[in-house]
């Protein structure tokens, strides 16, 4: 029975849910895997009651599509159970994953006013039927969007179709599509609804967008940012790599969507803020024993790094940037300091790391010293005297 049971279980990550069916009765078991969610937030007003939001919910479907209900059943509702919601046509089907004050951080956070635009209903909880229907809709998705590709390839169309996702009722789908321009395809809604026999909206998105609906791991080993909170994509340049001194490689630069990695725009505030306090060095340092040019910055730690070779990365010697400014000061002075080799290292910022602080044997009982053990033993015992005309 364990491995009957095993066979039948479903890990649905694009909807973050594990589905389970009998086999005798053909019904559906689903039930929410938080751990599989995409742009998922923590409810960290987890237990706390506000009478305002007691009727709110935020509602997911496939991957990163979210919307925020109000529940208008009467039915008590709670976090983790299967809904059925209003939509444009028909009705659809969601997982509930926030609950309660929560919810009103969420739609601040998303710009939703429900009294400019009235927030759509839930009307019960899903029933056995509902889910059967919903679990026949999702087996359709993908041999939908294979067909769906072919026939876009068939009409010449310059476009991808990233992802196809059916609503709850199976009467309507939403055809995921990327282009660089702008496409006609007042045609192809045409052929699809002739092929598929169902309601047809086509949706774009940008490959930032598609990767967030794929999901995965970047190269940091943590999971996308786009498919784990990013919401609102910025635009990114080259200008923020420079900026943090960063090699233009574009193949260390671009992500998994093929564009410029969304997590270098983190860090650039710091770096302009540590930019502020790093003089400009336009020509050498002058000294008593000769010239040193610039050879690299250290911008978060503060540090110039110098040579007396042109362009050698060898003997280099490190300055503080208000030392550097105090000797340019003196240059435009006339004077010039002794020497860059009696220089002290500079202490700038220092960044620690929790990661390899703490020897993994630090709870290991030390070891004891046999030989110390040894020669006590040996005193004890006589053996360990010197001498009688050693002793004098």
């Amino acid at each position: 029975m364990e491995n009957t049971y095993n066979e039948t279980i479903q890990f649905d990550c694009n909807r973050g849910c594990t589905v389970t069916r009998d086999q005798e009765t053909g019904e559906y078991d689903c039930n929410y895997r938080q751990g599989c969610c995409k742009l998922e937030s923590y409810n960290w007003l987890k237990g706390v009651t506000q009478e305002q939001y007691k009727d709110l919910f935020e509602v997911r479907f496939k991957n990163t599509r979210k919307g925020i209900y109000i529940n208008a059943s009467g039915q008590g509702i709670k976090t983790g159970d299967l809904v059925i919601v209003e939509a444009a046509n028909g009705h659809d089907l969601g997982i509930v994953t926030l609950e309660g004050p929560i919810v009103g951080r969420q739609m601040k956070c998303k710009g939703v006013d429900p009294e400019t635009n009235p927030l759509k209903k839930i009307y019960r909880r899903a029933k056995p039927f509902d889910i059967v229907k919903w679990q026949e809709a999702i087996a359709r998705e993908q041999d939908t969007m294979i067909q769906a590709r072919r026939i876009a390839a068939e009409l010449g169309l310059d476009m991808k179709i990233g992802d196809v996702e059916f609503q709850g009722d199976g009467t309507k789908a939403i055809f995921y599509y990327i282009a660089d321009g702008r496409v006609d395809f007042r045609q192809l809604i045409k052929v699809y609804a002739e092929e598929f026999r169902i309601r047809i909206e086509m949706k774009q998105i940008g490959a930032r967008q598609e990767a967030g609906l794929i999901g995965g791991l970047g190269v940091c080993g943590r999971e996308l940012c786009c498919a784990n909170y990013i919401t609102s994509f910025q635009s990114i340049s080259t200008s923020a790599a420079r900026t943090q001194d960063l090699s233009l490689n574009p193949q260390k630069l671009a992500g998994q969507c093929g564009k410029l990695k969304c997590c270098l725009n983190y860090e650039v505030a710091n770096y302009l803020d540590a930019q502020t306090r790093i003089p400009k060095v336009t020509e050498p340092l002058e000294f008593e024993d000769g010239p040193a040019y610039l050879v690299k910055t250290d911008i978060l730690q503060e540090t110039m790094y110098f040579s007396y070779e042109k362009g050698s990365l060898s003997n280099l010697y490190a300055l503080s940037a208000d030392e550097v400014r105090e000797i340019i000061m003196m240059n435009r002075n006339g004077e010039r300091p002794e020497s860059l080799k009696f220089e002290p290292e500079p202490t700038g910022p220092q960044f620690i790391s929790a990661v390899g602080d703490d020897s993994i044997t630090r709870f290991d009982k030390p070891k004891k010293n046999k030989n110390k053990n040894r020669g006590r033993n040996n005193r004890k015992n006589g053996r360990g005297k010197k001498p009688a005309k050693e002793q004098s």
